[in-house]
């Protein structure tokens, strides 16, 4: 079945000074623009878990999910709606990214497949809790788990009997994020020499 892909775009930024961090210029192209790039091979049907106005969007051609539960309960109330979202297209399962990784690895869903309700990325021996692949049949339990205060991605993933999948470290890390002005910096430096 092809693959649900779900970039987790609603964190609110705040030390970037607030707005949409996947916006953000690496050097002719942006940072969700890198995202899509690396996911489309991967995954023919994407989504993006945001907040907000969604025509801000548009241009993404994607369908823009907001969180289902109230108060921005952050990143696991974007997966939950990227496995609403899979259930109702019929697959059962949903690849999530966080929408700040410009250098995804191109075997990302390949290499999570495998045995066990989810398959969350490693790389130097650093969880990425975010970026996973997850049976979407586990919706319930995770509406269940926020609605009593649960907020940490990886916990409810390893209570959920997570496996690790290490990807390796060569120029760079796969999953570096931009959460800062320094990072976007050396962000754009990875960019520049990938070119």
């Amino acid at each position: 079945m092809e693959p649900v892909a779900v970039i987790l775009a609603g964190g609110r930024a705040q030390r970037m000074g607030g707005g949409d961090k996947c916006r953000l210029d690496l050097g002719g192209t942006t940072i969700i623009a890198e995202v899509l790039r690396r996911l489309r091979p991967q995954c023919g049907r994407m989504a993006l878990s945001a907040n907000g106005d969604p025509a801000r969007f548009a241009d993404l051609g994607l369908p823009v999910l907001p969180d289902s539960e109230p108060d921005h309960p952050g990143p696991l109330a974007g997966l939950l709606v990227g496995m609403d979202h899979a259930a109702s297209l019929g697959a059962d399962r949903v690849l999530t990214v966080a929408g700040d990784t410009p250098f995804l690895p191109p075997d990302l869903y390949a290499r999570l497949q495998g045995d066990g309700a989810i398959a969350l990325a490693s790389s130097n021996g650093v969880r990425h809790p975010v970026v996973g692949l997850w049976r979407v049949d586990l919706r319930d339990d995770l509406r269940a788990a926020l609605r009593r205060g649960e907020r940490a991605v990886g916990r409810w993933a390893l209570d959920h009997g997570a496996r690790l999948v290490d990807f390796p470290v060569q120029a760079h890390d796969p999953f570096f994020n931009v959460n800062t002005a320094e990072d976007l910096e050396v962000a754009r430096t990875i960019h520049l020499a990938m070119r």
